[in-house]
């Protein structure tokens, strides 16, 4: 087998990993987001805690520093318009929720209400992981709510996206 047939065939294997589809919602002063996320897992029971790999170029990368606060929200099998809307990101400054049923908590974490469940983590590490940053997160909060399969997904190639 050649070198190239060898890449695709890792490639393809890799891209079988399966991994749930989240929405990744923070915020930095009076500026808010949310942002596509796949490479999330739990990592410890003991205290709860969630690894989740930002890609360095999204600027919400740099709001996720010791201490800073996030939501994973858990997206439904069929919420395929959560996956169009945050997959393509927004811009500093673009309202990424207008039109959206959201409640913000006291800390100002934003849900997405129609997501399957969430997750309000707290950032207590982080490390380079190739040319994303692994930030581990806390989970100090989290509910159900609707009841439902959460979404996963299964890449064609490790990759890319």
């Amino acid at each position: 087998m050649s070198a190239v047939d060898e890449t695709k065939q890792l490639a393809a294997a890799l891209g079988r990993v399966p991994s749930g589809l989240y929405i990744l919602t923070a915020r930095r002063g009076d500026d808010e987001t949310g942002v596509l996320a796949s490479f999330v897992q739990q990592c410890s029971l003991r205290p709860p805690q969630v690894s989740v790999a930002v890609n360095r170029e999204r600027y919400v990368a740099d709001w996720l520093v010791p201490d800073a606060s996030f939501v994973l929200n858990i997206l439904e099998a069929g919420q395929t318009d959560m996956v169009a809307r945050f997959g393509r990101g927004f811009a500093p400054g673009q309202a990424a929720f207008e039109g959206l049923e959201v409640e913000r908590l006291k800390d100002k974490a934003i849900v997405l209400r129609e997501a399957l469940a969430y997750l309000r983590c707290q950032v207590v590490g982080r490390c380079p992981a190739g040319d994303h940053d692994l930030v581990i997160g806390q989970v100090i909060g989290g509910r159900l709510l609707q009841d439902g399969q959460p979404m996963v997904h299964i890449r064609k190639s490790g990759s890319h996206y």
